[in-house]
């Protein structure tokens, strides 16, 4: 799938933040532009006040980094920007260098659809420090906007019980890009379709959609308008019932499914977009039966969201397809995932790493250091079924015993005892890149979807509530947790000492 060269015309390689340049120009300067470094993606808290997230934009990320090149028209760019003192920011030598580059780094990272958790390393990327830096900004980008609108369809489809989700955002997203993404991360999260036509084009995304209002008024009455839409997509006719009067316009919605019915057509559905959904849809559902439609849908719209449509359904609603568009594409209630990318480790001298950490007075700001593996552990149900027991985040260079004990990263006193012997597990972070080369076959987005629901199945229901989820156990090992402890209270007796 190459998204970005349908997309775009020109190289996406400036496509950065300035600061991610100046750095690879002082890695370059500096003679370690190619010392091996790790960096981890990850963040630090599930969005909506939840209690999981679904990872979602690796395809957007493999797209990205296989088409990176830094083109004649973006060193021309680089060779024009000045310094405080008037003089060229970059040498000419360091841009010739970025034009010879080429990717050559490890790339692991967790699947599209599965669901994650605070401070797990979605990518891991291992290389050339330099080349590391500048994919920062890109990959935060992808995965930050990627990750929370799936893990917001997520939510949805949890609500809704198997009824149809129709995304319908493109008009209130952010941008062309804005709409394209969110379109694709939306039905991995659980969206039913999309209105998004060039979405459906790209990805393989059912689309949907009917009529608007500007289709009732453009008649002279609305019984006009709901036969000549009849008459024109009998095969396609959910009316849209709430112009002028929503009682009626059912009423006239039932009419018209009167005369589809002598054609050998049906009528699929009524859709209300306004009022008080609850009572609409339930006078819908009678008036709807009584005529003998009884297989007609009931489409509600109106800003829904999670929390509403759960909302309606403790007031009996008939609603079966629900409308979702701006509080899902536009992430409403957390307009930002808050995922970070930071360097874990890094080799010295003697060809041996050593493991880095940031230090910070908020405990939630200090980063995991080591070359991080995430591994979930499964148990089985009094149905036989495979549950999430736990993930376990461990440093892949520091051997495992059979049992383990781990450790949560902001409270140590949160501990779980893992006797790994029989139970089964699974290593979240797969290979996606190797020396630069892609090494990962992208499911198509109709199996990404399946691993989401999956994911959601498999999920304990406390993890899925609504209001005060379950926290899922995540730990650290406990042999990386004392690393942890180690490098902290070294680097802050370092700092002591030096005041």
């Amino acid at each position: 799938m190459k998204i970005t060269k349908e997309l775009y015309s020109s190289s996406l390689a400036l496509f950065t933040d300035l600061y991610q340049l100046t750095m690879a120009y002082g890695y370059w300067k500096s003679g370690i532009a190619e010392k091996e470094a790790v960096f981890n993606l990850f963040f630090r808290k599930n969005p909506f006040n939840g209690g999981f997230t679904i990872n979602c934009g690796l395809d957007y990320v493999i797209d990205y980094i296989n088409n990176f090149q830094f083109s004649e028209a973006d060193l021309s760019y680089l060779s024009t920007l000045k310094s405080s003192n008037g003089e060229a920011l970059f040498s000419e030598a360091f841009l010739k260098y970025l034009s010879e580059l080429k990717l050559t780094l490890d790339i692991e990272a967790i699947s599209e659809g599965e669901a994650v958790y605070p401070h797990e390393p979605i990518i891991r990327v291992k290389g050339p420090i330099l080349q590391c830096q500048l994919l920062e900004s890109p990959l935060l980008n992808i995965i930050n906007y990627q990750t929370l609108i799936a893990t917001k369809a997520a939510r949805i489809f949890n609500v809704a019980k198997g009824d149809a989700i129709l995304e319908f955002g493109l008009r209130r997203s952010h941008g062309i890009d804005g709409a394209i993404a969110a379109s694709r991360a939306a039905f991995i999260g659980g969206c039913s379709s999309t209105s998004n036509v060039l979405a459906g084009k790209l990805f393989g995304i059912p689309v949907s959609g009917t009529h608007a209002h500007s289709w009732v008024m453009a008649f002279d009455d609305e019984l006009a308008s709901f036969k000549a839409y009849a008459e024109a997509m009998p095969d396609n006719c959910i009316l849209l019932v709430d112009t002028y009067n929503t009682i009626e316009g059912i009423r006239h919605a039932i009419k018209v499914g009167h005369m589809l019915k002598k054609k050998g057509k049906k009528l699929l559905g009524v859709r209300i977009d306004s009022g008080d959904l609850a009572y609409f849809s339930i006078q819908a559902r009678q008036m709807l039966d009584e005529a003998g439609f009884t297989d007609t849908s009931i489409v509600a719209s109106n800003d829904l969201d999670e929390n509403i449509i759960s909302s309606l359904r403790t007031q009996d609603a008939r609603i079966n397809v629900w409308g979702i568009g701006t509080k899902l594409v536009t992430a409403y209630d957390q307009p930002a995932l808050g995922a970070v990318y930071k360097l874990s480790a890094i080799k010295n001298d003697k060809d041996q790493w050593e493991y880095k950490i940031k230090l910070s007075e908020q405990a939630v700001k200090v980063n995991n250091p080591g070359i991080q593996q995430i591994r979930r552990f499964y148990s089985t149900d009094e149905n036989g079924q495979r549950v999430p027991m736990a993930d376990m985040l461990f440093d892949v260079l520091t051997p495992l015993t059979e049992k383990h004990k781990i450790i949560d990263p902001m409270d140590l006193t949160r501990r779980k005892i893992i006797k790994a012997e029989g139970l089964e597990y699974e290593d979240l972070l797969k290979p996606i890149f190797k020396g630069g080369k892609s090494v990962y076959e992208s499911p198509d987005i109709h199996k990404l979807k399946e691993r989401t629901i999956q994911s959601l199945t498999e999920l304990p229901l406390g993890v899925k509530r609504l209001v005060n989820p379950h926290s899922y156990p995540v730990g650290l090992e406990e042999k990386l947790y004392k690393l942890k402890t180690d490098l902290v209270l070294k680097l802050r007796n370092l700092n002591e000492d030096s005041e």
